[in-house]
Parts: structure tokens; C-alpha cells; sequence
């Protein structure tokens, strides 16, 4: 997409950062005091603040560079999660048996990369559309495949099997992964105050996830 950088916000930065998955709950309180509860967004946006990984003028120096790039609100980029970047428990090495992303019929050669948060009661499916290139792994059945038989787009996230590796009927197709957020920054507008940063002060650097 046109609007979308495929680069990454300044790792030292947005580790440093705050935030996390926000939803869209309606609540409606009955006469009787019991609760009606819809979700208004099937699915979870994340937000983030940014201005908490700022600690020295260089980084300041470097994030109004980045900002001034993307032209404020108009292109999207990469964010590293450190709550969330992984197929696996954090710490883990992503595996190519990591997260099950669809079932094979014989036919089928392209599969989205996703991630399945729970399973007890009512898991989420999130779509994973900007894996690491270079960490992504595949496997059919247990059996892990090599990159000309599964290749995965790092700036979608398809996974397109080769004539002769397409997945059979009945077999399960699974990933493992690194990945960033495709977001934005959520503002035209960095207002920064020196006197108050060389104070301790922290800039607000708002960052919201899109659909890429």
C-alpha cells in the first residue's frame, strides 16, 4: 500500500514505550441493575504512547526526523510490541508448530497468518499482516517446510505454498513468528518543550494501530 512505510519506529524508543489492546464495549444498565454488554469492534485496536522511550535529545532528534518522514498522521510504519511481537510465550523461540492458521483441503495454497489469543471459553483470532521477514517458520502436519515449498510476505502476512507442497485435505497448516503493528502516529502535532524535557518532561507522542 501506498500509504504505509515498510519501516520500523526506533527500536530503543518504542520499547521504552506504554500501551496495549483496547476494545469497544457498549453497556447498558437495566432496570433491574442487571447489564446488557455488546462489543461495538470485533476487533482490538492498540495504542500506544511513545514519548515514555524518550530519554536523551539524540532520540528526541531522531523521532521528530521519523515523524517529519511520515508526515505526521499520512503514512503508516512498523511498532514493536514487547508486550506481543512473538507466535510464542515471550522469551520462547517461535516454532513452526506456534499457532494453527488453517486446514488444508487439497487445494487451497495461500493461508493468513494469525494468532489465537485462549481457547477456553471464547478465543480471539488476531490476523498478523507484518511478520519479521527471515522469522517466519511453516509446518504441515508437524512437518516444518523449507521456503521454496511455503513462502510468507512480510508486508502482508501470506503464506503461498508451491505447486507440489499444497497443503492435503484434513492436515494442519501452522506458523511461527516474529512481528511488528502496522500504526500511525495519531497526531499532526509534536509539541515539545525543551526547557520542560531537559527537566525530565515527557513528550506526548501518541501511536495508534491501522488495518494495513
Amino acid at each position: 500500500m501506498s500509504d504505509f512505510h515498510e519501516i520500523r519506529f526506533p527500536l530503543d524508543v518504542s520499547l521504552g514505550g506504554r500501551g496495549g489492546p483496547e476494545r469497544r464495549t457498549e453497556i447498558v444498565t437495566l432496570g433491574s441493575n442487571r447489564e446488557a454488554r455488546n462489543a461495538r469492534w470485533a476487533h482490538s485496536r492498540r495504542r500506544y504512547e511513545a514519548g515514555y522511550g524518550v530519554k536523551s535529545l539524540g532520540q528526541l532528534a531522531e523521532i521528530i526526523e521519523f515523524f517529519e518522514e511520515r508526515r505526521g498522521r499520512l503514512y503508516g510504519f512498523r511498532w514493536r510490541d514487547r508486550a506481543d511481537c512473538a507466535s510464542c510465550a515471550p522469551g520462547a523461540t517461535p516454532s513452526a508448530m506456534d499457532q494453527r492458521i488453517g486446514t488444508g483441503d487439497g487445494a487451497r495454497t495461500t493461508f493468513q497468518l494469525i494468532k489465537t489469543y485462549g481457547g477456553a471459553f471464547s478465543a480471539y483470532a488476531r490476523e498478523i499482516a507484518k511478520p519479521v521477514a527471515g522469522s517466519m517458520r511453516v509446518a504441515v502436519d508437524g512437518v516444518e517446510k523449507t521456503p521454496l515449498e511455503a513462502s510468507v510476505d512480510p508486508t502482508t502476512g501470506i503464506v503461498t505454498f508451491a505447486p507440489g507442497a499444497v497443503p492435503p485435505g484434513g492436515a494442519a497448516v501452522t506458523a511461527g513468528y516474529l512481528f511488528d503493528v502496522p500504526v500511525r502516529f495519531d497526531t499532526d502535532f509534536l509539541e515539545i518543550d525543551m526547557q520542560a524535557f531537559e527537566a525530565g518532561a515527557i513528550p506526548n507522542i501518541p501511536v495508534i494501530e491501522i488495518v494495513p
